[in-house]
């Protein structure tokens, strides 16, 4: 079996590519006859459609997995627990399966290069969803202890009070784009005109 595509793109670090890469071949393989259980990457292709938050894809993933490799391939089993994890939105639990097993050679870089998304994505939902909020909320959100976290966010801007622990996110403008109307545009020269005669 050849997996280029797939080495490819993990030694390019494009890491959003790995799932529809994976779908690909294994629907290729299938299609050629070709017997490829015990050979396929399943924590790969697992992490691949949890790196791009597709987790209903990951489930049925994990469902057609034959159950000989859930049973002896603790790695696939590990992954799985991460995408437990975030079906439940158990946000300090996607951490602590992150944190909690020996990743392999192969799969240890998309795992940190996920985890960083991750806290990415935790922080843009603090982000969103607060205006105070605790640092050992904020903690458990982002997967870190309390200094780091309180370190993190007080370098996006945020304020911290020491007395009462809680910080006062600071909110991003918001940019909007002004679209120029047409019609806007030919009344004002328009006016213009009028002006200038």
């Amino acid at each position: 079996m050849d997996f280029t595509p797939l080495t490819d793109a993990l030694a390019s670090k494009l890491y959003d590519k790995i799932s529809d890469i994976c779908d690909e071949l294994m629907l290729k393989f299938a299609a050629e006859g070709v017997h490829f259980q015990d050979e396929w990457p399943y924590a790969i292709h697992l992490l691949g459609h949890i790196y791009v938050n597709d987790i209903n894809s990951a489930r049925f993933l994990w469902k057609s997995i034959p159950s000989a490799i859930k049973e002896n391939q603790t790695e696939v089993v590990a992954v799985w627990k991460l995408g437990q994890r975030l079906w439940t939105r158990d946000y300090a639990g996607v951490h602590e399966a992150i944190g909690g097993f020996e990743w392999s050679q192969e799969t240890r870089v998309l795992v940190a290069a996920f985890s960083e998304l991750y806290t990415k994505r935790m922080f843009q939902l603090l982000l969103s969803a607060y205006s105070t909020i605790s640092i050992q909320d904020t903690a458990c959100f982002l997967g870190m202890n309390e200094d780091d976290a309180a370190n993190y966010v007080l370098q996006q801007g945020w304020i911290v009070d020491p007395a009462s622990r809680m910080l006062t996110v600071k909110k991003q403008p918001i940019v909007t784009e002004q679209k120029l109307d047409s019609s806007k545009l030919q009344r004002l020269t328009e006016y213009v005109f009028q002006l200038e005669h």
